[in-house]
């Protein structure tokens, strides 16, 4: 048995985290310039999506997500965005893009549920300590099932550092702290074993472009058919209704990529088709919120940026035509940011399916 000696505490941080980096920074940029505090006020961070008492029983979900990308002031930030560098290179390298986001995703919604659970009433909440402690739980979960790269005493001084300043600073969520961390561990051993289950099911392993579109797409179908709901009631019948539905088409959709990957060029034509989807969902995004959209119009105040203004003036004097043309750019961008993928398909005489089946036999669990 080879043995690596090569672990380390650190790798370099790749796509998911510089974009969590980059909206995180942009967030508290905006947040400073409202507030024109270092501090920023609670009522300004309620405003914009903290967590609080009452978020769940009023249904203010959005803000399950929200609050993870807000923070008080500078030192609050730094200390977050320092553990998603140093922590989330070492996942996202072992996960990869998708499993990452669903990691991180479940950390943050799930810690805020946890610590709602059991936090002490009234309370307000923000930050992305939750998350970065569903990362840590992630890693410390692949280090169990002896799938991660890192030594020991990694989570004893991660884990026992986090433990200390919980402790010993009264500002600090421990409860969202804890609820991330073992979220994490939880989402990760359930990738593991979902994956696991593919390779009974599943003949090809997915190019993580086609993970993480389909994932996009599913996050934007919850979202679509939340958006047509009325505001504040969701009824549960329908609630239990799209979910069956939901898991069924999205069964059937992953299928249907498996066998066109094991078809000559048939890698082209998933990118091709994942496109065409990304534009639909663009045009649907366009009926559903249309409401939304006609009510920021009339009620919006001219802005600084001379082409912003102009764009969004064409934006709400012609809505129908924004949205064909916002349904064409996705559909472009699309092609051209899976245009390595798309050549590689057209190319194809048979190799592409070969590799695949091949990568989904080669493994077995994340």
């Amino acid at each position: 048995m080879a043995y690596r000696d090569s672990q380390s505490f650190f790798a370099a941080p790749q796509a998911a985290v510089y974009l969590l980096l980059t909206v995180n920074i942009l967030v508290f940029a905006l947040c400073l310039k409202l507030a024109g505090t270092p501090e920023l006020p609670g009522p300004l961070l309620y405003r914009y999506g903290a967590m609080y008492a009452f978020a769940i029983p009023r249904q203010e979900y959005w803000r399950l997500i929200a609050y993870g990308f807000l923070h008080s002031n500078l030192l609050h930030l730094l200390t977050n965005m320092l553990c998603l560098v140093l922590w989330g290179g070492l996942l996202e390298r072992r996960l990869g893009w998708t499993y990452f986001v669903v990691v991180y995703a479940c950390a943050l919604v799930f810690g805020a549920i946890i610590g709602d659970a059991i936090h002490s009433k009234p309370y307000l909440t923000v930050g992305a300590s939750g998350a970065t402690s569903g990362i840590l739980g992630a890693l410390l979960c692949l280090w169990i099932l002896g799938k991660a790269d890192v030594p020991a005493n990694f989570f004893i001084i991660n884990i026992g550092l986090n433990v200390v300043l919980a402790l010993g600073n009264p500002r600090i969520d421990w409860r969202v702290h804890a609820g991330g961390f073992v979220a994490g561990l939880i989402a990760c051993a359930v990738l593991d074993l979902l994956e696991k289950a593919l390779f009974r099911l599943l003949r090809c392993k997915f190019p993580e472009f086609a993970k993480a579109n389909l994932f996009a797409l599913a996050c934007m179908a919850v979202v679509l058919w939340w958006g047509r709901q009325p505001a504040g009631a969701v009824d549960n019948s329908q609630a239990v209704a799209f979910a069956g539905l939901f898991a069924l088409a999205g069964l059937v959709s992953v299928k249907l990529v498996d066998l066109t990957l094991t078809r000559r060029k048939g890698l082209a034509i998933v990118v091709v088709v994942l496109a065409a989807a990304n534009a639909a969902v663009v045009q649907v995004a366009a009926t559903v919120f249309a409401s939304q959209l006609a009510s920021a119009c009339a009620t919006r105040q001219p802005g600084a940026v001379a082409a912003l203004d102009a764009m969004i003036n064409a934006l709400c004097t012609s809505p129908a035509a924004a949205a064909i043309g916002a349904s064409a750019l996705a559909f472009a961008l699309t092609l051209l940011l899976y245009s390595q993928e798309l050549y590689r398909g057209l190319i194809d005489v048979g190799f592409v399916a070969t590799s695949l089946e091949a990568g989904r036999n080669r493994s077995q669990g994340i």
